[in-house]
């Protein structure tokens, strides 16, 4: 899959959050998103993600055929967990909400157990949401990433709340999401690990370094 930006602007409140924003973005690839705060590192994101309208540009996804949401993961901010429902109860949610778009198909029992096992939290599966701290529930956030698999990972601040070793384990997840061909965009204050791009936003906002 490739991906091409032009010209993406777009507006909150009345106010041009950016204008003339251009990237590309191939198979196996990221790109990191930043700049200093309110430079519309989020805002960007959540437009990539079909949660917000772009005020203006273009995005070229081939080959054709469906919106660049229908290929993509978005983790952002808020880890998006319904408190009542068990660990493993969530990612059940989000598969059957996300669908399976494998080639081959995969059986999602086995992806949400391998999910769970490769974020560390096989032993919390049957533990209510609401009683993890604050790491676990970003673990388990990230762990749809796997559960469910699409090409393009939108991830914003993705290392929030992890220790040392969880951030490990991130970046292996991430590396072998590229290296199986898989694409990444992640607005971050912190390196990440991953050999990629960097897109600032704040100030004059071209395109992709």
């Amino acid at each position: 899959m490739q991906i091409e930006a032009s010209a993406l602007a777009l507006e909150r409140g009345g106010r041009i959050i950016f204008t003339n924003l251009g990237f590309s973005l191939s198979d196996g690839q990221a790109l990191v998103v930043t700049g200093p705060n309110g430079a519309g590192k989020s805002s960007l994101l959540r437009a990539l993600a079909g949660l917000l309208p772009f005020a203006a540009g273009r995005i070229a996804v081939t080959p054709g055929g469906s919106g660049l949401s229908e290929h993509s993961h978005y983790v952002g901010h808020a880890d998006a967990l319904k408190p009542s429902l068990t660990v493993y109860e969530n990612l059940e949610f989000w598969a059957a909400l996300l669908g399976r778009a494998d080639t081959p198909p995969a059986d999602p029992v086995v992806q949400i157990e391998m999910a769970l096992a490769r974020l560390g939290l096989a032993r919390i599966a049957d533990l209510p949401a609401a009683y993890l701290s604050a790491g676990q529930k970003r673990r388990a956030a990230l762990a749809r990433l796997l559960a469910v698999r699409r090409p393009l990972w939108l991830l914003d601040e993705p290392a929030t709340a992890l220790d040392a070793a969880s951030q490990k384990v991130l970046a292996e997840v991430m590396l072998a999401h590229l290296a199986d061909g898989g694409m990444i965009i992640a607005a971050t204050h912190a390196p990440l690990g991953l050999p990629a791009r960097e897109l600032v936003l704040g100030g004059t906002n071209g395109g992709a370094a």
